[in-house]
């Protein structure tokens, strides 16, 4: 299992999906990963705050409700020093501020953000709360991915924003193409031999040492947008539960070198993809 007990500024950190019911989508993700969640909102509070737990760390968060209408999607965090200084950065930038900065009470300062081609993201400036404090575990964040149809605007917009530069490299039979911090290592646990007792005596799940953000080019007509691959330890389960518990499989379980994975979209419509790594012995 790999903790977490901090984030540089710049490196994902956290995920949270806004749901119309969001006690009924607590109830699918712990069906689906296993997830004791726990509605951290105090008694009379209008809308809800679900926490996500595996092994009492945190994974996730389940909030609303929002309008039945709303996108329902699930949203990444970049940790940063200053939500505030941020909001120059994305304006000048090109962005545009969605959510001004605000207080979650003494946890920390989070803002919510659209990059010029309308993705939206937010940031966390720790308080109390780091983030995620277990990423790569089976049924945790594995990473994010931004869609889009200019990767030059993008790595143009999020290296004035977070200082991210793209690095490309290859894999089994798939190449990979992320955003990093310079000299900041996202690199596979599996390749290093100091990081292997996280992962199973097979290799899986693997992942990176951080939450990495992918950048991949948008596949359809819909507008670019922010996406989240949880680790798993059985895509073609995963995607069974996700059915059973009401779920939609959009992509069925298929191979990819070196991972096997499923695109699944929950109850209330959030899409998300579970990945179990499988490298060729």
């Amino acid at each position: 299992m790999f903790e977490r007990s901090t984030y540089p500024a710049g490196v994902p950190c956290w995920i949270e999906t806004m749901q119309p019911d969001p006690e009924a989508a607590a109830a699918f993700y712990s069906e689906l990963f296993g997830w004791k969640c726990e509605n951290r909102m105090p008694d009379g509070a209008e809308g809800q705050y679900w926490i996500a737990q595996l092994h009492d760390l945190d994974v996730a968060a389940i909030g609303g409700p929002v309008a039945s209408d709303a996108p329902v999607t699930w949203n990444t965090y970049t940790a940063v020093t200053s939500a505030d200084e941020t909001v120059k950065k994305v304006q000048a930038a090109g962005g545009r501020v969605l959510t001004d900065p605000v207080d979650a009470m003494d946890a920390g300062r989070y803002a919510t953000f659209a990059d010029p081609e309308g993705a939206t993201f937010s940031v966390w400036q720790p308080g109390r709360t780091i983030g995620a404090q277990v990423v790569n575990e089976p049924g945790t964040w594995n990473f994010s991915e931004l869609n889009t149809r200019d990767r030059e605007a993008a790595a143009d917009f999020y290296g004035a924003v977070f200082g991210w530069e793209v690095e490309t490299f290859s894999m089994g039979d798939s190449d990979f193409t992320i955003f990093k911090l310079p000299g900041y290592g996202a690199f596979l646990m599996q390749n290093d031999p100091e990081l292997r007792g996280n992962v199973g005596e097979d290799g899986a799940p693997g992942g990176f040492i951080d939450a990495v953000t992918m950048i991949q080019p948008l596949t359809d007509d819909g507008p670019a947008h922010w996406s989240v691959t949880f680790a798993s330890d059985d895509a073609d389960a995963a995607a069974s539960r996700a059915e059973r518990h009401g779920g939609t499989v959009l992509v069925p379980p298929f191979d990819a070198e070196p991972v096997r994975m499923t695109v699944l979209r929950d109850p209330q419509g959030a899409v998300f993809a579970a990945s179990r790594y499988q490298p060729s012995q």
